[in-house]
């Protein structure tokens, strides 16, 4: 059948495809695994055919793209793993690691189990659909197996435990509303003294040619990030007509309105054509930089949350390679390098008769402002989901789901969702202070009655237990306080869930779990888990012990 006679109008149809969605029966895990494949009255029983359902689409949406349709794009919607025909997935493996011997669950759970999905994405970027995933369920899924189809087709992964409190419906609109363009192309090219590393983001990387990427949807908040190597050991030349360059091509489609086409008509003759029009076109951007002198001037160029967010791109390819525990490794040594250099760069280091360091060690960068944030940043990043250990509580799922979340945010939407940003008001109409640290002592210091926690995809509004009871909880919608959110919440590339709580009233718990620099806040016990006067003391040993 045409595609064209396959699709159905919502407006006309609204009705019939409402009442073919009642008919499908939801089924438990137990009832699937009971019955999946068994017939009765010649209706299959339960079973997630998954993986066949998305590779017969994808092959009948090719063959008619580039005549009927420039972009497909597809929303999948799963309440829990694929557990039928081709693609179908062994969840397990999720129960067995405990009994197997001594393997990393880590490591274990983050490597995709089959090839097929990352197959059925190349398959996806030659038709060219876009696939969005919606993963509804609190059961183990295998979203490691899954990604592959969402990110390397252009599109997004997104998780929600349960449809009660799920942002899902606002997530579908925000994506549908906002403006995007297709069937992108990405070359980064540089000056002969270096050249690109790895690659991150959201794309499909081109088989045939280096540092190029296809990208099948891409919007606004899109957000592609690159390290480099230096050809020789030479690094740059110092010479100032020689400077290093970097040139971004991007080609893309784009569906134009009429009232545009019109406006660029070179003729200035006016159209009468009603109908979009699709065009093709291209973005090159050329970079120049300048070259640091010395190390101090490389130092004071540092934008701490670029660097936050190339780490976290270099640590969650740690986590896949090596496991979660090497990703956290590698995180800690580049701090504590990273501290050594510049204290040797400051000359802060005494030595007694040429050996034994006698000087204290600035764990805190106090004497380059733009280096300071890092020991906090790296802090958090440790005690965050994405680096904590699965006997900790961390659900696989969820860890990919940040990966995944983590590795498409730009730099400063990243900083709150490792970092977030704690404000105090006076009134819901004042605030009193723009940042604390999250910690408790930060909280009692203030003296403030309202925090509000952004957290990136969750945003909280505490009433400290001391606050006066004839300030309005929750804050009215009129207020500062409440302008201040709805902002927040239209800039966001995804639907923050919001929270209020009244201290001494509503369990807090989930609130004082982002006062990250408290020892042990979340009450586990284990010994991983240390304060942040804890963490610098141990990164001053372990700097100690680098230089010696």
């Amino acid at each position: 059948m045409p595609l064209l006679q396959f699709l159905a109008p919502v407006e006309t149809y609204k009705d019939r495809i409402a009442s073919a969605l009642e008919t499908l029966r939801p089924t438990t895990s137990w009832e699937r695994t009971t019955t999946a494949g068994q017939g009765l009255d010649g209706v299959l029983i339960g079973g997630r055919g998954f993986g066949m359902a998305m590779e017969a689409l994808c092959n009948y949406l090719g063959s008619e793209y580039g005549n009927t349709f420039a972009l497909a794009r597809v929303f999948a919607f799963l309440s829990g793993p694929p557990d039928y025909g081709a693609g179908q997935l062994d969840t397990r493996r999720y129960g067995e690691q405990y009994a197997s011997k001594g393997e990393d669950a880590d490591r274990a759970l983050l490597p995709e189990q089959t090839p097929f999905y990352k197959d059925l994405a190349a398959v996806a970027v030659q038709a060219g659909v876009c696939v969005d995933i919606f993963a509804v369920t609190n059961e183990y899924t295998d979203l490691a197996s899954l990604k592959f189809l969402s990110i390397e087709s252009g599109g997004s992964l997104f998780l929600y435990t349960s449809t009660e409190d799920s942002t899902l419906p606002q997530d579908m609109y925000r994506m549908l509303s906002r403006p995007y363009v297709f069937g992108c192309v990405l070359r980064l090219r540089t000056s002969t003294e270096f050249k690109p590393g790895n690659s991150y983001g959201h794309f499909f990387p081109d088989p045939q040619y280096e540092n190029v990427q296809h990208i099948i949807c891409c919007d606004s908040y899109a957000t592609y990030a690159y390290d480099f190597v230096f050809e020789n050991n030479i690094g740059f030349s110092r010479s100032k007509s020689d400077v290093p360059t970097i040139q971004i091509a991007f080609q893309y489609s784009v569906v134009v309105p009429p009232q545009e086409l019109s406006d660029s008509n070179s003729g200035g003759v006016s159209t009468n054509r009603t109908k979009h029009s699709l065009q093709r076109r291209l973005r090159i951007r050329t970079l120049q930089f300048g070259v640091a002198q010395n190390i101090h001037e490389l130092y004071d160029s540092c934008d701490p949350e670029v660097v936050l967010s190339l780490l976290v791109h270099k640590v969650i390819l740690a986590s896949l390679e090596e496991g979660v525990r090497e990703g956290r490794i590698l995180l800690q040594e580049w701090l504590v390098i990273l501290t050594a250099q510049y204290n040797d760069a400051y000359k802060l280091i005494q030595y007694d008769n040429g050996s034994s360091i006698r000087s204290q060690i600035d764990v805190a960068f106090s004497q380059c402002p733009q280096l300071q944030p890092l020991p906090r940043l790296i802090f958090a990043l440790l005690r965050n989901p994405l680096l904590r250990f699965h006997e900790e509580g961390v659900h696989p799922d969820h860890r990919i789901y940040l990966q995944c979340l983590f590795s498409m945010l730009e730099p400063s939407s990243l900083h709150r969702a490792v970092y977030p940003v704690l404000t105090s008001y006076a009134t819901p109409d004042k605030q009193a202070y723009p940042r604390h640290s999250l910690s408790r002592a930060a909280l009692i210091t203030s003296g403030s009655p309202i925090f509000f926690l952004d957290a990136f995809t969750i945003l909280i509004v505490f009433y400290s237990s001391t606050a006066d009871p004839t300030l309005p909880f929750p804050p009215p919608h009129d207020c500062l306080l409440r302008t201040t959110i709805n902002k927040l919440k239209q800039e966001r590339c995804i639907t923050p869930k919001l929270i209020f709580i009244r201290g001494g009233h509503d369990d807090a718990s989930i609130f004082e779990n982002f006062l990250i620099e408290e020892q042990d806040v979340d009450g586990s016990g284990l010994t991983s888990v240390m304060g942040f006067v804890s963490f610098l003391e141990d990164t001053t040993q372990k700097v100690l012990e680098f230089m010696k």
